[in-house]
């Protein structure tokens, strides 16, 4: 390609993701006065994506879309399906991954009259705007294994809306809220035997809070605790990657942006529809760090994200600022624990994780170079290794155990 002809698609390919920019600021604007923080945003995503519209086309990208969506095979695992009831009758989905007797160590012999003792049973917790299926990777390397329970969080996945979060009078989400939502699934799902407890982010506050509020669950029956990427508090500090002077806008009118978006859901669903370019710009910067992901893992992570409501976002965001759990995590000491995180987290930094260590010292502390927020995804065999370990150490799983290898689906960063 000539000069004069790159010159040329490049100013295209700026005016063409300025003018969505546009468009998007158009849309949110009707929601209110954070139309223009929005705006800010959404064109400093359109400069993000703007070289890759050098090359490809946007015809050429939704059909890449489409077909990765079409060929993926990330989150297809499916198991028995359940169904939990929280405390204020909110509906929350569970499946379950039973023991395969030819993958599981040999039968032992048992003294007559004795009962069998039930098996661990690992309860996998996803973060926000996530769901289920974000173990998926995991879930296939211990499928048959070990007993799994795989959860979707109030108004994610296939769980049921949060009843007492919609309508007149409605109630702030809370991440107790969560403790006591994993509380129902543990009752209905494991009701019985040891425990294994998984957490990703918001699903490792979840645990937090189900400590915080069942002690004794806690001390009697969890043998082992994986905290993923997440964080016991003090989020409010987070920079996301931004300078000062951004963060700190960022910080005062987010909340208030959402609140808007969250009022005008269907006007703001066609806007994200009309903006994906832009919308897969920014989750790939906030979930990944690698030079190179796989694309399939990425679209699998973007479509994820796209199925959580604009008003789901909304109700959880002001839960993140309050979190604060610090103290309930000495529940978790006596037993082992894998404290693991991405180094380029910019949603739950590994300091933050590094904290929940210093309080848990007998914890193992993994930091997963060039690794992001949804390290999992980034770099399955790493945190599936580990995971694996933590599962041998608390005798879930036999020594001897052959746990599937999953390689990395990125390439190390420049």
């Amino acid at each position: 390609m000539s000069e004069t002809g790159t010159g040329d698609v490049a100013e295209a390919a700026v005016d063409a993701a300025a003018a969505a920019a546009a468009a998007a600021s158009d849309n949110w604007r009707r929601a209110g006065f954070a139309g223009a923080a929005i705006g800010v945003v959404a064109a400093g995503a359109a400069a993000g994506v703007a070289l890759e519209r050098l090359t490809v086309g946007r015809g050429m990208r939704k059909k890449a879309r489409l077909a990765l969506d079409a060929a993926g095979p990330y989150g297809a695992l499916r198991g028995t399906p359940g169904k939990a009831l929280a405390d204020d009758g909110t509906a929350l989905y569970y499946e379950v991954d039973e023991i395969d007797p030819e993958a599981a160590a040999p039968r032992r012999r048992r003294l007559f009259g004795r009962k069998t003792p039930a098996p661990v049973t690992v309860v996998f917790s996803h973060g926000y705007c996530l769901s289920q299926d974000s173990w998926h990777f995991q879930r296939a390397a211990l499928r048959g294994l070990v007993r799994t329970v795989h959860w979707d969080q109030r108004s994610h996945g296939r769980s049921g809306r949060g009843a007492s979060h919609a309508g007149s009078g409605s109630l702030p989400v809370t991440i107790d809220q969560l403790g006591r939502d994993l509380k129902a699934v543990i009752d209905a799902a494991a009701p019985e035997g040891p425990l294994v407890l998984v957490g990703h982010s918001m699903g490792g506050m979840t645990m937090m809070a189900l400590a915080a509020h069942y002690p004794e669950l806690v001390r009697e029956r969890v043998v082992g605790a994986a905290f993923v990427g997440t964080s016991s508090g003090r989020l409010g500090e987070v920079s996301y990657g931004l300078p000062v002077a951004g963060v700190n806008v960022v910080r005062r009118v987010l909340p208030g942006v959402l609140r808007a978006l969250g009022s005008q859901a269907e006007l703001v669903e066609r806007g994200r529809q009309a903006t994906a370019d832009l919308f897969a710009g920014l989750i790939k910067r906030y979930s990944f760090s690698s030079k190179d992901v796989d694309p399939a893992v990425a679209r699998f992570a973007e479509r994820m994200i796209e199925s959580t409501p604009i008003d789901v976002v909304a109700e959880f965001y002001p839960a993140f600022a309050e979190h604060d759990k610090a103290e309930a995590l000495a529940v978790f000491q006596g037993f082992p624990v894998l404290v693991l995180a991405g180094d380029k987290d910019l949603v739950t930094p590994s300091t933050h994780s590094e904290a929940i260590a210093d309080v848990l010292r007998n914890a193992e502390l993994v930091i997963v170079p060039d690794g992001g927020h949804l390290v999992m995804l980034e770099h399955p065999e790493a945190v599936t290794d580990r995971l694996a370990d933590l599962l041998v150490r608390v005798g879930a799983v036999p020594a001897a155990a052959n746990v599937g290898r999953y390689g990395s689906t990125a390439q190390p960063g420049g």
